[in-house]
């Protein structure tokens, strides 16, 4: 059974330096957080603007104006699997009562999440996967700490202990 998600927002991994888009259930009482590329950043960014002015200006996008010539429409977006943490994803367009599954990148179901305006639906392996996969990066944050503080204690100066009231 699919887990109905929607986009809540962005941060960035300190650790990593990375761009993360946070995904929430309709409860919000769980985030699943989803690492992208900086050019995945970048074309949701420009999503998002653009839906701005678009919503402003009152016209429509190329892709909307094609789907709607053709009939055709989005349906539903979907999360299918990780792969070596690469999600693939699918958009589901409907046309004529029939039902066509496209697979895409993970960051291009996220645009169309925005630019259609539907929630994306997380398959359970999905969300198992992914935790296990954020349990492990915390654990590597808790390595990557202790390590700096071995660190700093190994390069600490004995002289300037004594600068320091206590």
């Amino acid at each position: 059974m699919p887990i109905e998600m929607t986009i809540h927002g962005f941060t960035l991994d300190t650790l990593t330096q990375k761009p993360v888009l946070l995904l929430k259930n309709k409860k919000e009482d769980f985030t699943l957080p989803i690492w992208i590329s900086s050019a995945e950043a970048v074309s949701i960014a420009a999503e998002l603007v653009t839906r701005d002015l678009t919503a402003q200006s009152g016209r429509r996008e190329l892709l909307s104006l094609l789907l709607n010539h053709t009939g055709m429409s989005v349906t539903r977006i979907t999360l299918d699997s990780v792969n070596d943490g690469i999600f693939l994803a699918s958009l589901w367009l409907s046309h004529e009562g029939k039902e066509q599954r496209v697979e895409v990148r993970g960051g291009d179901a996220i645009v169309a999440s925005l630019k259609f305006h539907l929630p994306i639906m997380v398959a359970e392996e999905v969300v198992a996967q992914a935790s296990t996969l954020a349990l492990s990066d915390e654990a590597v944050a808790r390595e990557h700490d202790a390590r700096r503080f071995v660190d700093y204690l190994d390069n600490l100066n004995p002289d300037d202990l004594g600068k320091y009231p206590m």
